[in-house]
């Protein structure tokens, strides 16, 4: 003689299971985004960082952007632009960027220069680029296809 059988009942737990798969439908797709948030966050903050040192180096160097991107902003250089490893009075200016950032959509660090004000940007063919640059303006992009959409709709090559 036993007591009451304790226990749920087959209604009880497919109540349950229901409830979960309803909460797990409305919480996942938010998780999925974030991180496309968070790609799109960390292009723009490169692009700041990138935008804001190309303004440094022009200050500094007679309103000349740098014509070799990677070693004029990596090294320090005197006002003409000449490059040193080494600080001294006359190689004086930088470092402006210790290594170039990662194009989050492409993971490539990348940048492709090009010259001229009337050079307009092209977007890449694929994802196996990093940065577009042009030495003339100072303009400085992410270098992606046009088909790559922010989760807000811009174009990211836009950004």
């Amino acid at each position: 003689m036993g007591g009451p059988n304790r226990g749920f009942t087959l209604v009880e737990v497919l109540i349950v299971v229901i409830i979960l798969g309803i909460l797990a439908a409305v919480v996942i797709p938010q998780f999925s985004t974030a991180s496309n948030d968070t790609r799109d966050a960390s292009a723009l903050t490169n692009l700041k960082t990138l935008r804001m040192q190309l303004q440094l180096y022009k200050a500094e160097h007679n309103d000349n952007y740098p014509t070799d991107f990677e070693t004029q902003m990596k090294i320090y250089s005197d006002a003409q632009g000449n490059t040193s490893d080494t600080f001294s009075s006359t190689y004086r200016f930088g470092h402006y960027i210790q290594e170039v950032p990662d194009n989050p959509y492409t993971g490539v660090n990348t940048v492709t220069t090009v010259t001229g004000i009337a050079t307009a940007y092209t977007e890449a063919a694929d994802l196996s680029q990093g940065w577009w640059y042009n030495s003339t303006t100072g303009e400085i992009r992410c270098h992606v296809p046009n088909s790559k959409i922010t989760n807000d709709g811009r174009q990211v090559n836009q950004l």
